[in-house]
């Protein structure tokens, strides 16, 4: 997979691939789903939601840079796979997942896979405050039909935020850095399609 999938697909940063090649990635996949699961496609986790596929993980992964000491937040746990990939390359990673069974599920996943720097938490991101500035990097595994800038307010000067801005089947992978003074850059990184986030602000349509 890391070879053949993710560094196919323009990841090349060392870090990323070695975690990607040491984690075990059939400890977060679903048993009916065991024998996909070095395939690069999205995996069903149930309730309409996926596990990314290898290659989208590996990108943003290598676009979001973690450092030792970096605190993480990542909004959608999912299976717990990109939150264990985030905790081996930061300090720590606090993990919202608005789904009690998904949560639960990613809990025993990231326990059995021996990452002990990450929590998750049952929360909606919409309803949950993170309080001043506090986070290196956030990460939002679901797609948002436009930027919110209140994830931005929770990033440190100098942090980064990844998400999939759209709506399918049109929607980009973006990364957005803050600079010491805390000023925004906006770059777009590879067209993609992931789920919607949940109670994500709808757009409103072209009345005619």
């Amino acid at each position: 997979m890391t070879f053949q999938q993710v560094r196919a697909w323009s990841v090349l940063d060392e870090q990323v691939l070695d975690v990607m090649q040491r984690l075990r990635r059939e400890l977060f996949v679903p048993e009916a789903w065991r024998g996909a699961t070095y395939g690069d496609l999205p995996i069903a986790l149930g309730d309409g939601q996926h596990m990314l596929r290898p290659s989208v993980a590996g990108r943003l992964l290598q676009a979001i840079a973690l450092k030792r000491g970096d605190r993480v937040l990542e909004i959608g746990t999912g299976s717990g796979y990109v939150t264990a990939c985030l905790a081996m390359l930061a300090t720590h990673v606090l993990s919202l997942e608005i789904r009690p069974a998904l949560a639960q599920r990613a809990r025993a996943n990231l326990a059995a896979a021996a990452i002990g720097n990450a929590e998750v938490e049952e929360a909606d991101a919409f309803a949950w405050d993170a309080g001043s500035p506090r986070f290196d990097a956030i990460v939002i595994t679901g797609s948002l039909p436009v930027a919110d800038p209140r994830f931005e307010a929770w990033l440190k000067p100098g942090g980064r935020l990844y998400v999939v801005i759209g709506a399918a089947p049109v929607m980009e992978a973006t990364l957005t850095r803050l600079d010491a003074s805390g000023t925004a850059s906006r770059f777009g990184l590879f067209e993609t399609v992931v789920d919607p986030l949940d109670h994500a602000p709808t757009v409103a349509g072209f009345t005619f």
